[in-house]
């Protein structure tokens, strides 16, 4: 119950319960096992100590208990069911005790970047066998924890219960527990901002009918409103991609009736432009109307001023937006906060991707006035130097130092180890903006403006031929991490393969920069690392400086796929798959420890990485219908599949309901004499598929 820790249960950006213990004839019991079978249920097997007491005497390991533990996303309420099994052969009543706490932090105060606390503690008090713990903020809203426990417990103290438990010989009985969140404004206090769960089930997707995408039966993966489901031979691969999806789903949040990706557990729990907009392109074969929703939130939510205290500019994407009570009371800058260089590009670059599966340019035509306020926010305050590239600086000494995905303060550095300066243009930033000019070009050119189309590919010629002017590096066999207040930082990091994901590099140099990121300095064995175990700078548990992250590793390899270096990405499919089975239910967390596969036998966790993380979740069906190939081209009612691999160990994938365009496919790929074969076993709404074999330009 007590010490200092991150764990809890969270809602809307604070902490409700932050203690929580339960004691057997006053011992804690021993954990067993511990599993989740998704994403809001975890079940615990425990076994209670040795009790020697003079009016009670339980041998060790004579109960057992199963803890079932829910999350009620719609209550929102936690719920936990304790069914303690006598294997005894005489009948016992065991003591029980639970003991709670509720300090009502900020997410913000629990993580140590605010110290300010301003609200008001009630004290304890249990009303009809049920405890209330209170906390009037300064916000004007009073939260409140609610417990109840059951059979009926007696006080034990201001936050504890205690009941004794009957247990015949041979038989069980259960605890129940419920913990109840409530939020209540006060009279002439501003309203509160509610984030919602939309419930396990996404809404149908676009263009098909509520309940047309049920749960498919046997083995398939998917259904509760996925678009797409598989099934597949590879066990490694099945939980993957169950827990993946599971995730996603839980991780689904709400405003104002659009839905989008939260980021992650426990930390990020709220909407983010980079993280929303990334793990909802990951997932968009599987969800395409959660891209939608994503777009037009943040379209919403787009910079319309001047603000420095939150970086605020016309036609900016949100970095972050936090709705507790240090938000409220303008305390921290994220309400929201715009401290991000990428979400824009990465906005445009989402809306070309659904349309390319959709070939659809309803989106775009709805949007399009927040198309132009992003390119506008490109073109007049991209560029804080004037060099030409896409830069940042912070403008609050709140905000982020660095603004790109890499974003803590010591991420970005020089080769001699030394944190760089701004003005900061990132390698891969560059590359978004170029994808970005290039993918919307083409929609604007559908749409019947040629000459808007006409002025940004030329936008984006120029930023391609700058780029690897001054941005490659022949000594590193690489692009550079940065250029900082013009100088280039020299140093190998993961930031050069996602230059490959937008496709602004060059093909030789493309190659150059796969077999360098492949060598053991960047390559731990399961993933890149996000700086060369050579740098100076270097340090495995580093966030940013050695570390390996799943969706990043998404990104390399398909850039890697994308020129070609099939090879190349299949490790990096199976370094993480394979990394996957060795964290906790399959789950892929936010980043693990960059120590090296020869070191260790399994990967190293990194200390506080979120569980589950959205772009975390999104990595294993991104990396498969990489891939697989896929290729969509909407507009055209068309699929193309180019050069699918079916990684090693994995023999059949087969893929029901994929929409694109009007239509939807069901494939089924095998690995076959040394390659894999595809098979259309049926196709709807008048969809071709074309399949590029290997040896094919598929580029």
């Amino acid at each position: 119950v007590e010490g200092r820790h991150g764990f809890g249960l969270y809602h809307h950006d604070c902490r409700f319960l932050s203690g929580y213990e339960l004691t057997i004839a006053g011992q804690r019991p021993e954990s067993l096992a511990a599993t989740s079978p998704d994403a809001a249920v975890l079940v615990l097997e425990l076994t209670n100590a040795d009790v020697q007491q003079h009016s009670l005497q339980i041998r060790k390991d004579q109960l057992g208990l199963t803890w079932t533990r829910r999350i009620d996303a719609d209550g929102p309420a936690l719920r936990d069911a304790i069914e303690v099994r006598n294997f005894g052969t005489d009948d016992v009543d065991v003591p029980v005790e639970v003991r709670f706490r509720a300090g009502f932090e900020d997410v913000f105060e629990i993580r140590g970047l605010v110290t300010e606390h301003a609200g008001t503690h009630r004290d304890p008090k249990w009303t009809h066998g049920h405890l209330e713990l209170g906390y009037e903020g300064s916000d004007g809203v009073d939260r409140v924890t609610r417990i109840s426990v059951s059979p009926s417990a007696d006080p034990s103290g201001p936050t504890g219960a205690t009941l004794r438990l009957h247990v015949p010989a041979r038989d069980r009985a259960t605890v129940e527990v419920e913990v109840r969140i409530e939020e209540h404004v006060r009279k002439g206090a501003p309203p509160m901002e509610r984030r919602t769960s939309p419930g396990s089930r996404p809404r149908a997707n676009e263009g098909r009918e509520p309940g047309e995408a049920d749960r498919p039966s046997g083995d398939w993966i998917g259904g509760h409103g996925w678009a797409t489901s598989l099934r597949t031979s590879s066990f490694a691969l099945r939980a993957a991609i169950g827990r993946s999806l599971d995730d996603l789903g839980q991780l689904r949040g709400e405003l104002g009736g659009l839905r989008y990706y939260e980021a992650g557990i426990p930390w990020f729990a709220t909407l983010f432009g980079r993280d929303s907009l990334i793990a909802a392109l990951q997932s968009l074969p599987f969800d395409p109307a959660m891209a939608a929703d994503t777009l037009r939130l943040l379209a919403h939510r787009q910079g319309t001023k001047v603000d420095d205290w939150r970086s605020e500019q016309p036609g900016k994407i949100l970095h972050e937006l936090r709705i507790g009570e240090l938000a409220r009371t303008g305390q921290i800058p994220q309400t929201p906060y715009y401290g991000t260089v990428d979400a824009t590009p990465l906005f445009l670059i989402l809306l070309a991707e659904h349309a390319a599966w959709t070939g659809s340019l309803d989106l775009f035509t709805e949007l399009r006035e927040h198309v132009d306020a992003a390119l506008g926010w490109l073109d007049r305050y991209g560029d804080t130097d004037g060099d030409g590239f896409v830069d940042y600086r912070s403008h609050t000494d709140r905000g982020l130092a660095n603004q790109g995905w890499k974003d803590s303060g010591d991420a970005i550095v020089d080769a001699d180890g030394s944190i760089a300066q701004p003005p900061i243009a990132l390698a891969e930033v560059q590359g978004y903006a170029w994808r970005a000019w290039t993918d919307i070009a083409g929609l604007l050119e559908r749409a019947g403006d040629a000459d808007h189309a006409d002025r940004l590919r030329r936008r984006a010629a120029d930023l391609a031929g700058a780029f690897e002017d001054r941005f490659w590096s022949d000594d590193l066999g690489c692009y550079v991490l940065a250029l900082a207040n013009g100088n280039p930082c020299d140093v190998v990091a993961s930031n050069a393969g996602q230059v490959l994901w937008t496709g602004i590099a060059g093909e030789d140099r493309a190659r150059r920069v796969a077999e360098r990121l492949m060598q053991p300095d960047m390559f731990s064995g399961w993933g890149v690392r996000t700086l060369s175990r050579d740098a100076v700078a270097f340090h495995p548990i580093g966030y940013h400086l050695g570390t390996v992250w799943p969706h990043d590793n998404s990104m390399i390899a398909s850039g890697f796929r994308r020129y070609g270096q099939d090879d190349a990405a299949e490790r990096i499919f199976l370094g993480l798959l394979e990394a996957g089975q060795d964290f906790p239910d399959d789950r892929l967390p936010e980043c693990f420890a960059g120590f090296g596969r020869e070191r260790f036998s399994v990967p190293v966790r990194y200390p506080v990485a979120c569980h589950p993380q959205a772009w975390s979740s999104g990595t294993i069906p991104y990396l498969l219908t990489t891939m697989l190939g896929l290729q969509p081209d909407g507009f055209a009612n068309r699929l193309g599949v180019v050069r699918p691999r079916l990684p090693v160990g994995i023999e059949v994938v087969e893929l029901r309901e994929l929409p694109v365009g009007r239509g939807t496919a069901h494939l089924r790929f095998e690995r076959r004499d040394g390659g894999t074969r595809v098979e259309v076993l049926e196709i709807g709404g008048g969809l071709s598929v074309d399949v590029v074999p290997a040896g094919d330009s598929g580029r």
